[in-house]
């Protein structure tokens, strides 16, 4: 960790100078915080324990920017998250969701969750059992046969290997839906649901063909392996977009030289601790 960096200023933490709360009520039961595992603009996240049941609760944004309000921010991506849970119940790999999160006798409208997977985030060179990238392509049909574009699949942090070595999703906050009706149709949507479905694929075979090239024939996989037009025209933007936002956060000592998250002093440490553990 670059010492030079320093924690963010309350304005760019989703809950401003708090932390997740100490206790939850969760269906019900009271459920302790064991860790935090990220906390940055968009949401807290961090795992709790009630007996032998842990779960992960995601936080979302109600601290203010200035004098612009953010809890309807925050009410909106834990409605979008937990639908995505909701629809997705059932699946092998969607790990079962909390459905009533309550803070004391409070119902905390900002909050999504689900049960702790115990494992880790895929690393970048993986020694992956056989089974697991055909288990996950499944898995993303899946989702995908019911309406869903993961979306943020690029990030190899969002694919958990479980400790028996199975592939879990989680992070639907950016998720997108598009029911199978004429009005979606009429406007669009599932012509967008079809170019996410197919950036989802994209960025799959691209996490195989570094992990486990030998499997891209035999999945069937090979003509994803080309980046599609409409990804490289999002960079366009994004890649500017993302490296001011480094620029800022270094400029403000919230990251170091890099700008990059690593750098900082409380960013994803689960994701971070794990590859140090790998390259240890």
């Amino acid at each position: 960790m670059d010492r030079a960096a320093r924690p963010r200023p309350p304005v760019f933490r989703a809950l401003g100078n708090k932390d997740p709360h100490e206790t939850l009520v969760v269906d019900g039961d009271t459920y302790t915080r064991q860790d935090i595992y990220k906390h940055d603009s968009w949401a807290a996240t961090a795992r709790y324990r009630c007996g032998s049941r842990e779960i992960v609760c995601k936080l979302n944004r109600t601290q203010s920017i200035g004098l612009l309000p953010m809890k309807w921010l925050g009410r909106f991506l834990a409605r979008r998250e937990s639908f995505a849970y909701e629809q997705l119940q059932g699946l092998s790999g969607i790990a079962p969701m909390c459905r009533v999160i309550k803070h004391e006798n409070t119902t905390l409208p900002h909050a999504a969750g689900h049960d702790f997977i115990a494992g880790h985030p895929l690393q970048e060179r993986e020694a992956v059992k056989d089974h697991f990238f055909p288990q996950l392509l499944n898995l993303l049909r899946e989702v995908h046969s019911r309406g869903f574009a993961y979306v943020d699949l690029h990030k190899r942090e969002n694919i958990l290997v479980s400790d028996l070595g199975e592939p879990y999703l989680i992070d639907f906050q950016i998720s997108f839906y598009s029911p199978q009706s004429w009005l979606a149709k009429l406007t669009g949507r599932t012509i967008l649901l079809h170019l996410l479905q197919q950036s989802d694929l994209y960025h799959l075979t691209k996490h195989i063909l570094r992990i486990r090239p030998d499997q891209i024939e035999l999945l069937g996989l090979k003509s994803y392996a080309e980046k599609p037009w409409w990804i490289r025209a999002h960079r366009k933007v994004a890649v500017p977009f993302r490296q001011t936002r480094r620029w800022l956060l270094s400029k403000i000592g919230v990251r170091g030289k890099s700008g990059r998250s690593s750098s900082e002093v409380f960013a994803e440490h689960a994701f971070r601790e794990e590859n140090n553990k790998k390259a240890a």
